[in-house]
């Protein structure tokens, strides 16, 4: 008898067991890789080293690399993992270039679903605690939350880990809070929050693992290189068509969010004004009315699926503002749209500069991108859309105007048609080399060239800013190397390689397969295009550019190609910047940007909040005011009359409404762009120098 009721006993353990562990199972799915996916890791692997610029072999040492990447994708802020983990996964952080070369994917799966479980655990415990009423946020208390956590350690234990989150909790209730929501509006869209990250969790699928693995490895040759699943090559396809159905916004990942890397020119976005580069998506609404979908943790495809649209329909969207002195929130109405690159059409104006005794009457053409309607071309149409065709046009219209000398204005044009910018540079130049391209193999092509005579010998001008990219830095970067004009701005975005798409056993590959260096041998890559003429940016480089990225691929430099000299610009800079320091230092507008700059600045290198409610409220109001001063003191300056209050300049600004507002093309206003009218100050300094307008001859 005594044995049976053991026996008995031991049953009814093993059937709780049993239970337990199914109802466990049921939450978190354990993924396991398909044949499909060891297949395709051989063939990236391998394609990675036979085919990519940088020449890395994919051993010991890059496994560990590859080890601490890994674990950053998956846990950057480093709050769901433990110690422990970590100290458990140590076995395998030489082990990964073996196992892909193999097809062996079992451990990097390992850890994605000890992530996985992590993370449920971690949400499933959040949810109860914003459910539990006898739970009170005390917000009188002074501590702090250090929100760059990346020299951080993961937590010790579990004790540690929930008081990390407790100080998440209240971050992100104050954060709501200060935006004007109560506190219980603030922890009901935050139990929503992640109540949606839960769903999607039990959701996810092997092929996203997968994908994680896979980008982790790829970031690592460089960031413009990635593994494209199956669904994401579609997607891909769709964003490089010349017709792009949705707002025009270029997103990346940034830890939890979406960040605005930058806008399409021409796309609603851009036209709608107030959607800017480095704001942060937090929720998105379909429609006039449509509920807000809190999209804080979400995958980056997911998120773009939600902005993603038919023609004519209505996206708002929730963002933090990247603009410091904005102390709340801000929804943004954007009406879907088609954007067709090639509809993006340069266009001109004329303003007048007087530079001592002497007024100069300066052109300037707007580039947005660089666009080519291909098909139109490929079937002979004489009108063809180009930028070339546009631009030379244009040209011929200043040249009627008399006008001294044409800006050719690049700012935020993100490249496009890399023959375009080498027909548009033989508008300026005699026929000579624009471009080197070096490939993986060390060949070097000069095929991008001017062939006919230059169209316009006037003096040039080219502004820049940390948003001209790739096609632009080529055509900025001839301009500079020729002596053909002076180049104004700030330095570049940096991007300088060449990327091909080739396909894997499942999914595609983007790969970086060759740099762009110019004339000078100077490579484009990661240094950009540095003006002759700085004006100040309110774009950071650490967030926004090449150098930005980890592994971007160096500047270096290659043998110069031979080519001509127009004019000794480092003979007049002396001169030149002198005066445009003076300029820039009783200039209402540029003292304001300099300061608003000086902000920006101080903003992104605060890393500890407060998590006193009394004390953020405190902050905000200086905040408020400081921004205040600094926009009544340039506009007193100017004439202008003052706000009264902040509530007013906000309202100025667009305020957070969202009714939409009217979408037109951007107008060439030099008395509205100060950057404009300085551009053309220095371009009048620069012609007032020139004394033979001849081509001075200088082979290299």
């Amino acid at each position: 008898m005594q044995i049976v009721v053991r026996s008995l006993k031991f049953t009814l353990f093993s059937l709780l067991f049993s239970l337990s562990s199914l109802s466990f199972a049921d939450q978190i799915l354990v993924l396991k890789p398909t044949s499909e996916q060891s297949k395709a890791a051989i063939d990236l692997v391998q394609k990675l080293d036979r085919e990519h610029y940088r020449d890395q072999e994919f051993n010991d040492a890059l496994s560990s690399r590859f080890f601490d990447e890994y674990l950053e994708s998956l846990d950057s802020a480093k709050n769901f993992f433990l110690q422990s983990d970590i100290a458990e996964f140590e076995k395998y952080r030489k082990t990964f270039d073996d196992d892909f070369k193999k097809g062996n994917l079992d451990n990097s799966f390992a850890i994605f679903n000890r992530f996985n479980e992590r993370m449920i655990s971690r949400l499933d415990k959040v949810i109860k605690t914003l459910d539990d009423k006898q739970n009170k946020f005390n917000f009188d208390v002074e501590e702090s939350i250090e929100t760059d956590r990346e020299k951080a350690q993961w937590p010790a234990n579990a004790v540690e880990a929930d008081q990390l989150w407790q100080k998440y909790l209240k971050s992100n209730l104050l954060n709501s809070m200060l935006s004007g929501k109560t506190y219980e509006e603030s922890k009901t869209n935050l139990r929503k929050r992640y109540a949606n990250q839960l769903r999607r969790l039990k959701q996810q699928t092997a092929e996203e693992a997968f994908s994680v693995m896979m980008n982790s490895l790829t970031t690592l040759y460089d960031p413009h290189t990635n593994y494209l699943s199956p669904e994401n090559a579609e997607n891909f396809d769709i964003s490089m068509s010349l017709e792009l159905q949705g707002i025009g916004a270029v997103l990346q990942s940034d830890d939890d969010y979406t960040k605005v890397s930058s806008l399409v020119a021409g796309g609603p976005a851009q036209k709608q004004g107030q959607l800017k580069p480095n704001d942060k998506i937090v929720s998105i609404a379909q429609g006039a009315d449509g509920e807000f979908v809190d999209v804080v943790g979400w995958r980056l495809d997911e998120v773009v699926k939600l902005i993603r649209g038919p023609k004519g329909t209505i996206v708002r969207l929730e963002v933090i503002p990247a603009d410091p002195t904005a102390t709340a929130n801000k929804q943004i109405t954007i009406k879907r749209e088609t954007v067709k690159l090639e509809d993006q059409a340069a266009k001109k104006a004329v303003f007048k500069v007087k530079e001592g005794d002497k007024v100069f009457k300066i052109g300037v053409i707007d580039i947005p991108t660089f666009y080519m309607n291909f098909e139109a071309y490929q079937k002979g149409d004489p009108n063809y859309k180009s930028t070339t065709r546009d631009v030379y046009n244009l040209l011929n219209e200043l040249n009627k105007e008399k006008v001294d000398g044409v800006i050719i204005d690049l700012r935020d044009n993100g490249g496009g048609s890399l023959p375009e910018a080498a027909m548009l540079t033989d508008l300026f130049v005699d026929p000579g080399p624009v471009v080197q391209i070096r490939q993986s193999d060390d060949t070097i092509s000069r095929n991008y060239r001017a062939y006919q005579p230059a169209v316009y010998r006037a003096p040039v001008a080219v502004l820049i800013n940390r948003l001209s990219a790739s096609a632009s830095e080529i055509f900025a970067g001839a301009i500079q190397d020729y002596g053909r004009g002076i180049i104004i701005g700030s330095t570049t975005f940096g991007k300088g390689s060449v990327q091909n798409l080739v396909d894997l056993k499942h999914g595609r590959l983007k790969i970086t397969e060759a740099k762009f260096y110019r004339i000078s041998g100077d490579s484009t890559q990661h240094r950009g295009v540095i003006p002759d003429v700085q004006l100040p940016s309110l774009l950071d480089p650490s967030e926004i550019g090449e150098s930005s990225y980890d592994n971007a691929l160096p500047w270096d430099r290659i043998h110069p190609a031979p080519h001509q000299k127009y004019y000794n610009i480092s003979k007049y800079l002396p001169t030149i910047e002198t005066k445009h320091q003076e300029r820039m230092a009783k200039d209402p507008d540029f003292i304001f940007l300099n300061k608003q700059s000086a902000m920006f600045k101080e903003a992104s290198e605060k890393k500890t909040f407060s998590l006193r409610l009394a004390t953020r409220q405190e902050e905000q109001k200086q905040m408020e005011k400081r921004a205040l001063d600094m926009e009544n003191q340039k506009r007193i300056a100017k004439g202008e009359k003052p706000y009264a209050d902040y509530a007013a300049l906000k309202a100025a600004n667009g305020g957070d409404e969202e009714e939409d507002t009217p979408e037109k093309d951007k107008e060439i206003n030099p008395k509205e762009d100060p950057y404009l009218t300085e551009a053309g100050h220095v371009l009048a300094d620069f012609i007032g120098q020139i004394k033979t307008p001849e081509k001075k001859v200088a082979t290299q």
